[in-house]
């Protein structure tokens, strides 16, 4: 059995169901190290420095002014503050889902992103408007529709305004599916079942789009969350394989190699030098 106090540390919202900081007031601890939320996270990055910079689930970004990050619940994230303006706002799941309807960072995150200068006057008065509210009355409901505007305007530079095709809306929901699934089911006619379609058409669907099979994104959720757990957490690999449903940790080495072309004691080497 693994043990909880060994993997990847979770920043948890307390109290309240929405939090709002300044990048400075936030201060190195709420960054310190590599963790991960249960909430999602917007941060707008209004000023940063030459050599400014985030990790998000392995990869390192270089940031610039007036870029927005948004994070989502499971995303192992790091970043060092060294005195970055800006603002960072902590939502829980319930008030994500209803005020930002940005079906891109449901599961997967967003990563950083420009908000041009046409929006930054618009953006800048709403979160003018969110800050007041939450230092005063801090009512849920309208700083819902504060966000929820907010959301709207940084929406459209994620999402060029269009029709979503009924594929593409089986396609986030499927996404989503996989995130709340993927350890139990690995079997794409779970997921066609809870979709209502045939396993062919399922299929279909995610090649088309997706240039891939609903398989291979099990596959490769799983081998992420395998990643995070070998680089940024404390478990053994035979907890980490138990951990991801693998009966046999040898099995699951098998697994891990095929995919990634390294055993999971070599990439964990490697990670941790």
């Amino acid at each position: 059995m693994f043990t909880p106090e060994k993997e990847i540390p979770v920043h948890h919202l307390t109290s309240e169901e929405f939090q709002m900081s300044t990048l400075s007031a936030a201060g190195p601890e709420n960054f310190h190290d590599v963790h991960r939320h249960n909430f999602f996270e917007i941060i707008w990055f209004r000023s940063v420095y030459e050599n400014s910079r985030l990790e998000l689930d392995f990869e390192s970004y270089q940031l610039e002014n007036n870029q927005i990050c948004i994070i989502a619940p499971g995303q192992a994230f790091n970043m060092k503050l060294e005195g970055e303006e800006g603002y960072a706002m902590a939502i829980s799941r319930e008030i994500f889902n209803e005020a930002c309807d940005i079906e891109s960072v449901l599961t997967g995150g967003e990563l950083p992103f420009f908000l041009n200068p046409e929006n930054e006057k618009t953006c800048s008065t709403l979160i003018s408007l969110i800050e007041q509210e939450y230092k005063a009355s801090s009512r849920t409901e309208l700083l819902k529709a504060y966000l929820k505007a907010f959301c709207i305007i940084i929406g459209e530079q994620i999402h060029p305004q269009e029709s979503l095709l009924n594929d593409r809306q089986r396609i986030q929901e499927l996404v989503g599916l996989i995130e709340k699934h993927y350890i139990v089911h690995r079997e794409t006619g779970f997921y066609a079942g809870q979709l209502k379609i045939s396993t062919h058409h399922l299929n279909d669907i995610v090649r088309r789009l997706r240039g891939t099979t609903v398989k291979k994104m099990i596959s490769q959720r799983l081998i992420l969350e395998a990643k995070r757990e070998l680089s940024f957490g404390a478990l053994t690999v035979k907890e980490i394989a138990f951990k991801l449903g693998f009966n046999d940790a040898s099995y699951f080495s098998r697994f891990f190699k095929k995919h990634t072309n390294q055993n999971p004691d070599s990439f964990k080497n490697n990670e941790k030098r």
